[in-house]
């Protein structure tokens, strides 16, 4: 049996930020299980906005017109099993790479057609207010049940929490027990395609 392929993307301008700590025990959960694990470091790469000239829809074998840094990412995102986002909220929400991110994964195809169907995701949020509600962590969490709902992608787990400066999420010792074992799950989950 292949190994399974996990695909962890960080949205957060900190590689050693409370996001990024969470998805390094997911990391570490995945590998437990025996996934090969790729991390996606969003900040510094060239990842443009959508233009919404529609190419990638009216072609669905073609991709997205835009050449940068996202190219090769579409392969990666294919080839995965699995998908893990990280993302710190940011002013109410999700940060603006993972943003960027989202909305260019437009180009994958559309409805039925995704190439992120059936695919198991997991979702890592941190935020410095106490609760997710008033720190908008609540929008951020609706945009992903609603995206990966619409192409039929299943969120296996969505894990959350409060930490200010950078790091202090290690500090909560249950929230990076869950984080580890959600690597675990996704590397046993099997995929509905």
């Amino acid at each position: 049996m292949a190994r399974k392929k996990v695909l962890v993307v960080l949205g957060s301008p900190r590689k050693k930020g409370n996001s990024a700590a969470l998805a390094g025990q997911v990391k570490k959960g995945a590998e437990e299980c025996g996934a090969s694990v790729e991390t996606l470091f969003l900040q510094g790469m060239k990842i443009s906005p959508c233009t919404a000239c529609d190419a990638c829809q009216k072609s669905p074998a073609s991709g997205c017109v835009i050449d940068d840094d996202m190219e090769p990412v579409y392969e990666k995102l294919r080839r995965a099993d699995a998908i893990v986002i990280a993302s710190p909220v940011y002013w109410f929400n999700m940060s603006a790479q993972t943003k960027l991110f989202m909305d260019r994964c437009y180009a994958l195809g559309g409805g039925d057609g995704h190439a992120l169907k059936g695919k198991k995701v997991g979702i890592l949020l941190t935020y410095a207010d106490s609760d997710p509600f008033s720190s908008g962590a609540v929008n951020a969490i609706r945009t992903f049940q609603d995206a990966f709902r619409y192409i039929g992608a299943e969120i296996t787990g969505m894990l959350y929490g409060s930490a200010s400066i950078a790091g202090e999420i290690k500090s909560n010792r249950d929230l990076m027990k869950k984080a580890r074992e959600l690597g675990k799950e996704l590397c046993r989950a099997k995929n509905r395609r």
